[in-house]
């Protein structure tokens, strides 16, 4: 097992999320996210595949210069029966002096060895090899996805370790472990992970890149660090192919907050995971996860009545990490769901005491709104609420309904519930 606290983190979005349905970067737009990804502070942001197509041959030809993270260019082993200095696809990959680092992808399975290659087994152990040698003349660091990997440990933990190793004994820094077809857990990603470090790979050498489809790709990531990999692969926001890939957004704060890990980030970068989450929304034109964890708007919400009267005493009660921490806020919803608590800590947050608040104002607001029930009946402002949203009325996702009425600061004077903001009816 690794004895290494430090994790680095490789992300692919600018390729892996490329893949994703509906999703198509331009050149352009995949200089904003590298930029993004730079200033966070990650180790290694993969630019796509050279020669692949006109938008990745765009990017290398002027990439954006990178502060921190290291450049990488992704493409495959060479092809059988050809050599490694004869293969344009891989001398490609070393065609833009930007790249610092080229990742190529091989077979670990044989079971597509032979079946998507339909080559020999011995075959595809000499490409590994003797890509990951010429790719070491190009540059001064290489990698192999072992496409397939806990798949073919499964079927043939011998060959996969075999595909491993011609990548270890040819120079390549890291054998990075995939779950390409998104299918294993996480006890079995912990499990295979230790049987492959005893078997004489380094953990300070491995990698993993997982795919989430049976929504395990975080866990899977973390369970493999346990066991000790030392460099976790994914996307912002876990944008990839099927459905997607291991979630960075959520893997980043676990691996620093909760389990102790270094990484290049920094505790002030830290704070830009909500803005960076944000920025992959923007440039997709996508309307961003309310539900995402620590980045989320309602991340840290907080709607019934118990747990906002516990939060008011320690956000601890009901908050597994401080919001800030992440670059995160806590909301307190109010809806019929709501508690005094509730309206109280809204209510400080506008600068209004709610003992000002009459009775008479609520009735006010009642007799200006078409509704079944006598204004009169109101208690107080939580009664008017719950009766307002059994009237069919939505106060949890409609803040401005509590804003102050024609005021630019909230005051003692304002006029709650005003109906120049009323709340969205269902």
């Amino acid at each position: 097992m690794s004895t290494s606290n430090r994790v680095y983190l490789y992300d692919t979005t600018l390729r892996d999320g490329a893949q994703t349905q509906g999703v198509d970067f331009s050149a352009a737009d995949k200089v904003r996210i590298a930029r993004a990804l730079d200033a966070l502070g990650l180790d290694y942001i993969e630019g796509g595949w050279p020669g692949a197509n006109p938008t990745d041959d765009s990017f290398f030809a002027n990439p954006p210069r990178l502060e921190r993270a290291k450049l990488a260019a992704f493409g495959m082993t060479r092809r059988a029966g050809r050599s490694a200095a004869n293969d344009p696809g891989l001398n490609a990959l070393k065609a833009h002096d930007a790249v610092q680092v080229v990742t190529m992808v091989g077979k670990s399975w044989d079971f597509q060895v032979t079946v998507a290659l339909g080559i020999e087994l011995e075959e595809n152990l000499r490409m590994i090899g003797d890509s990951v040698a010429h790719a070491g003349k190009l540059v001064g660091e290489v990698m192999l996805d072992a496409e397939h990997f806990f798949d073919g440990y499964k079927a043939n933990p011998g060959y996969a370790l075999a595909a491993l190793k011609a990548a270890l004994s040819n120079g390549a820094r890291w054998m990075v472990l995939c779950d390409t077809n998104g299918g294993s857990l996480p006890h079995e990603v912990e499990r295979i992970v230790a049987e492959v470090i005893a078997a004489g790979i380094p953990g300070e050498r491995l990698g993993v890149h997982c795919h989430n489809d049976t929504d395990s790709a975080v866990a899977n990531s973390l369970a493999a660090v346990k066991a000790g990999v030392r460099q976790v692969q994914g996307t912002i926001n876990g944008l990839g192919e099927r459905c997607g890939n291991a979630n960075l957004i959520s893997i980043i704060p676990n691996l620093m907050l909760k389990m102790g890990f270094e990484t290049g980030i920094t505790e002030e970068g830290l704070k830009s995971l909500v803005s960076v989450s944000r920025t992959l929304d923007e440039v997709l034109d996508r309307k961003p996860n309310r539900s995402q964890p620590y980045v989320g708007a309602s991340a840290f919400a907080h709607k019934g009545g118990l747990h906002v009267s516990a939060v008011a005493k320690d956000p601890a009660c009901y908050e597994h990490v401080d919001p800030a921490r992440v670059g995160n806020v806590r909301q307190i919803v109010v809806s019929d769901q709501a508690g005094r608590s509730n309206i109280v800590a809204r209510m400080a947050d506008l600068g209004i005491d709610i003992e000002t608040v009459k009775r008479d104002a609520l009735v006010r607001v009642v007799e200006s709104m078409q509704v079944d029930f006598d204004p009169r009946e109101v208690a107080d402002l939580v009664d008017l609420i719950k009766r307002l949203e059994h009237e069919g009325y939505a106060y949890d996702t409609a803040a401005a309904s509590f804003e102050p009425a024609g005021a630019p600061r909230p005051g003692p004077g304002a006029r709650l519930l005003h109906p120049g903001a009323l709340p969205r009816h269902r």
